[in-house]
């Protein structure tokens, strides 16, 4: 689980360094080679790589282990020695990135969350989940402001990729929706890309 996270994190940095041109460690040459990488393109990266981590702990961590009866997966896993849930591990993982400094954000957000924390918080957000549920093949971006900065913003589709994922939403007290199927759309991973 460590290296997944630290999978996750290393990239992360290394995707805003070198297409952010943040990083001191680059020479002038290399710095102005990678600043015109679009944010379009950073947000894809790293889609790219929060989906990989969230499907292999999900598919070759917890089912896994909670088919062979190993240890199971709980809201309450650390009062309960579980694994984290797959929702959880992308929650934790995001802190992280969010302490490195960087300005990139991402989170899960939904229009049917378990927890307001994971409500949208924007036009923008709400008008792109309700986007995805119908047409989930392209993420939906868009510039965003706050207080005197802007951020590129790009929401790709969450999809019930486990049945892990499906039991939890189906049956959790406080799910406002409770018919989900695999591959449907949950809700989406919101990323967020600080603008120079």
């Amino acid at each position: 689980m460590q290296r997944i996270n630290g999978s996750l994190c290393a990239t992360a940095l290394i995707l805003l360094m070198g297409g952010l041109g943040g990083a001191d460690t680059l020479s002038a040459k290399e710095r102005s080679a990678s600043a015109g990488i679009p944010p379009e393109k950073v947000a894809a990266y790293l889609y790219a790589v929060i989906k990989a981590d969230r499907t292999v702990y999900t598919t070759e961590i917890v089912n896994r282990l909670q088919e062979k009866g190993i240890v199971m997966a709980s809201e309450h896993w650390e009062q309960e020695n579980a694994l984290m849930l797959p929702a959880q591990f992308l929650h934790h993982s995001s802190k992280l990135v969010a302490e490195s400094g960087s300005g990139i954000r991402y989170r899960l957000i939904s229009l049917w969350p378990i927890y307001r924390r994971n409500a949208p918080t924007s036009d923008l957000e709400r008008s792109a989940l309700e986007s995805l549920s119908k047409n989930p093949d392209w993420p939906v971006t868009g510039i965003v402001a706050s207080g005197h900065k802007q951020y590129f913003q790009a929401i790709y589709p969450d999809l019930a990729i486990s049945q892990v994922c499906i039991g939890c939403h189906n049956s959790h007290r406080l799910s406002p929706k409770r018919d989900f199927k695999l591959n449907d759309v949950m809700g989406g991973i919101a990323i967020t890309i600080p603008l120079e």
